[in-house]
């Protein structure tokens, strides 16, 4: 029997939900919960248990969210406490010890949520400052005691909170941002990544600044670039751009509907010493753009397309498919005989699978012929947990 007093809220499922909690996926929604017993308050501490009363695991519950509970052991004996949190942080940490080690690097991920045993929360590192998430409202309500295991396990200068995102709403939560330890960060802050300089800004950039889990995609981008013509689609602050350029590109194409995104790839084209005269820097829609440059009879020898998340929930699929299927379909078509498309998605709920059907009928429609060279994923500080797909 777990080691708990009678006046911790219960979680009974229905028969036959328990399942997913004993293969370890560490969500319970709130359609496999039967009854309640005992005062769940929002993100507080709860025990899950099996239609006959069976201890399953622990975790944190959530009044808003369809997302009831997300479990955070499965050892009866473990109590959620200060060490607790101090133990994750700390496993977290040391699972990427090959990249505190890599003089050439200094931003990465440090905590990736669910994958990492802490669900709801995500800390990334910028130098010698970290960035935070706190996404759900079990690790909002375990807030101070997060903050105290940062401090405890890591150095930094301060700590930045990037709460402003929409997945608060689901829990209930209100977005919030600003500093909340130590300094606050330069605006914009410099990293280095592989050797290549970039400005992040931390404050109120895209995610928490920078899109860390492309980094091994853009370097995997650069020994296919020497000679050729590039195009980089929602391009932001230039990360693909520039590993083009560095990789000895004739001439590199930036399309960012966003203006200030646009002047920090421009910062940063001149922070790594590239000729500013071989690249071209083009504010707009991808979409409008792309069917410019078809109007143009505009080709490239690379592309790449890196959308923002365009389908948020499994309910927005279909429409995410349509827009998917057109950007993939122009860039196709702007691509120059023996090309290379580098085409991603980060929309977890359009499967690989799925995907790839899209591509196969944009290449379709294009009239050209595509062969898979390679599939590419987040980098290894974004882990995906066996028990837990929905963190690819």
């Amino acid at each position: 029997m777990p080691s708990t007093t009678q006046h911790t809220p219960v979680v009974i499922l229905k028969r036959g939900r328990e399942r997913s909690v004993l293969r370890r996926h560490p969500w319970v929604y709130s359609g496999a919960v039967s009854r309640r017993d005992g005062d769940l308050g929002d993100g507080g501490l709860v025990e899950v248990r099996d239609s006959g009363g069976n201890w399953l695991a622990r975790g944190m519950w959530s009044d808003s969210s369809q997302i009831s509970v997300r479990l955070l052991t499965w050892d009866a004996d473990e109590q959620i406490d200060q060490d607790f949190w101090i133990r994750r942080v700390k496993r977290a940490v040391v699972r990427r010890s090959d990249l505190e080690r890599d003089e050439s690097t200094d931003a990465y991920r440090l905590v990736h949520g669910e994958s990492d045993g802490l669900p709801g929360l995500v800390v990334d590192r910028y130098g010698d400052y970290l960035a935070v998430q706190f996404l759900a409202a079990g690790v909002e309500a375990h807030r101070e005691e997060i903050l105290t295991a940062l401090s405890t396990v890591l150095d930094f200068r301060g700590v930045y909170e990037r709460s402003d995102v929409e997945v608060r709403e689901k829990e209930g939560l209100e977005g919030r941002s600003g500093l909340v330890l130590g300094d606050e960060p330069p605006s914009p802050a410099e990293i280095a990544e592989h050797g290549r300089r970039f400005l992040v800004d931390i404050q109120s950039g895209q995610k928490t600044g920078f899109y860390l889990d492309q980094r091994e995609n853009r370097a995997n981008l650069i020994s296919l670039c020497e000679d050729r013509t590039v195009l980089d689609c929602f391009a932001y602050t230039g990360g693909f751009a520039i590993s083009a350029a560095l990789g000895g590109a004739a001439r590199v194409t930036l399309v960012e509907s966003s203006g200030s995104a646009l002047a920090l790839a421009r910062e940063n084209i001149g922070l790594n010493g590239i000729d500013i005269d071989t690249c071209e820097l083009e504010e707009g829609d991808v979409f409008s753009v792309l069917r410019g440059y078809r109007a143009q009879k505009r080709t490239f020898d690379l592309i790449v397309l890196d959308p923002p998340k365009l389908a948020p929930t499994s309910r927005s699929v279909k429409r995410a498919s349509r827009a998917y299927k057109d950007v993939n379909l122009l860039a196709f078509q702007l691509l120059n005989p023996g090309g290379v498309l580098f085409s991603f998605s980060c929309s977890g709920a359009v499967s690989a699978d799925l995907f790839q059907k899209i591509l196969f009928g944009a290449a379709h429609d294009a009239g050209r012929d595509a062969q898979i060279v390679g599939v590419l994923c987040q980098g290894a500080d974004h882990p995906v947990a066996l028990t837990f797909p929905e963190g690819a």
